[in-house]
């Protein structure tokens, strides 16, 4: 990216890292309030198996709604291939694997693997979410949990 020199890529990538971090630690910990800020307001998403969800808020509406119901979650993100379109705009693809237990009984409900699209923009001077679109590429999950 001809705009950034490399120690400002680099600057750039490890702010994003830290978004990426604290999102999954504010999922597991149901931290919504940390959630919802790391996300634009204008932020869109999709999960396979549901339908799009067209602002931060209706994401975490529904995120909310599928983990508070007895579930812990883990999630893990790594690998991640982050590009700039623009000292201010950046794309990613991570790795991930989630897991998804039954609060209660502790079983395993899901276990997922596949990658996260997401995009990002810096806006007043801090890294937000705008775009994330969860591809799984395998999942292992109790027959009464598929969707």
């Amino acid at each position: 990216m001809a705009d950034m020199t490399d120690i400002e890529q680099l600057v750039a990538r490890e702010e994003i890292k830290l978004l990426k971090s604290r999102r999954d630690r504010a999922c597991d910990t149901k931290d919504w309030d940390l959630y919802f800020s790391l996300h634009a307001p204008d932020h869109v998403s999709h999960n396979d198996g549901f339908p799009r969800w067209n602002s931060a808020q209706e994401m975490i509406d529904n995120v909310k709604a599928l983990l508070d119901k007895g579930r812990i979650t883990v999630h893990h993100s790594h690998t991640p291939d982050i590009t700039f379109e623009s000292p201010t705009k950046a794309k990613g693809i991570w790795g991930m694997e989630d897991l998804i237990f039954d609060s209660e009984t502790e079983e395993l409900l899901i276990h997922g693997f596949g990658f996260y699209h997401e995009t990002y923009e810096k806006r007043d001077g801090k890294w937000l979410f705008t775009s994330r679109q969860l591809k799984r590429t395998h999942v292992r999950q109790k027959p009464e949990q598929k969707q």
